[in-house]
């Protein structure tokens, strides 16, 4: 066998690596400065200086952070809304895409369009409203998943993966006695795996980040998400936050915790759970999206 001949690192190579390098350290740093922040006494780290190391180890940010207000009940809520609506996503999206990958059927271009124009208007946030009071899903938690629950270019996107399937798959397991259900969930969403994990990721960071319908449809403050608490908590920062840290290093003399420590703790809480489900998804998303974006 012959060796392949060593490839020269010529300066375009170098300059590519350095600005990437540059790239992920300035995506980085940020976050790993709010983790020093969140973990380090806050008596030492008062100073703007740079952190790259925790000049000392304190978890009473944390332990701030989930006896505050509602912060717990909040963390319940937004891990039943991100589980429960991306497995209706995934249910409504499979159920929808299915049909409109088959050239047989009637209309199939009529639906396709049916599809398609909602994606590039709307009405507006009032007539939502109106449609989501009329409906009665205001203080409700369905009001999470229900509004939401189709992504149209998800539909599209599923549906050109679909395509891409050989068709004599299916013709098979017609001629075993099998229907259109079975082999949509035996055959069909197994081989679909890198689109399915794709729409999985992106519903679960949509439905995990998303505050702004609970400040609008919800009342109750028990119904909050976690990330309507944060959004509340950083527009609150220079009133409510420092009399009820106060009140806390009161109680407990032995522990220690600033605004800006809370802060940064309940940032890590928040993003935490989707930082470490990502890497589960990454071989999938690449090959979903190239694969599902390119028959139509």
């Amino acid at each position: 066998m012959i060796a392949a001949p060593n490839k020269k690192i010529g300066w375009f190579d170098v300059i590519s690596y350095f600005m990437l390098a540059v790239f992920c350290f300035s995506v980085l740093l940020p976050f790993w400065d709010m983790l020093l922040l969140s973990i380090s006494d806050p008596k030492k780290t008062a100073s703007l200086a740079l952190r790259l190391w925790p000049k000392s180890f304190s978890l009473d940010a944390y332990e701030f952070a989930f006896s505050y207000n509602k912060v717990p009940l909040a963390y319940l809520v937004t891990i039943g809304r991100t589980v429960c609506g991306t497995a209706l996503t995934l249910l409504l999206v499979t159920l929808a895409a299915y049909p409109l990958s088959k050239r047989e059927l009637p209309f199939r271009n009529y639906f396709t369009s049916y599809f398609l124009i909602p994606m590039f208007f709307g009405g507006g946030l009032i007539p939502t409203y109106l449609i989501i009071r009329k409906l009665g899903l205001i203080d409700s938690l369905l009001v999470y998943i229900l509004p939401g629950a189709v992504g149209l270019f998800y539909v599209l996107l599923v549906r050109n993966f679909f395509m891409t399937l050989e068709k004599e798959i299916e013709d098979a397991a017609f001629i075993d006695g099998a229907g259109h259900i079975r082999i949509l969930f035996s055959i069909i969403a197994p081989l679909s795996k890198p689109v399915l994990a794709t729409i999985a990721l992106w519903a679960m960071v949509g439905h995990w980040n998303a505050w702004f319908d609970a400040l609008i449809y919800i009342r109750d403050a028990d119904k909050l998400t976690l990330q309507a608490i944060l959004q509340q908590l950083l527009s609150q920062a220079s009133s409510t936050i420092p009399t009820d840290t106060q009140n806390f290093n009161t109680l407990n003399p032995d522990k220690y915790v600033t605004g800006k420590s809370f802060q940064a703790a309940l940032t890590i809480i928040t993003i935490g759970p989707i930082v470490l489900v990502y890497p589960f998804f990454q071989k999938y998303f690449v090959q979903g999206i190239m694969i599902g974006s390119i028959k139509g």
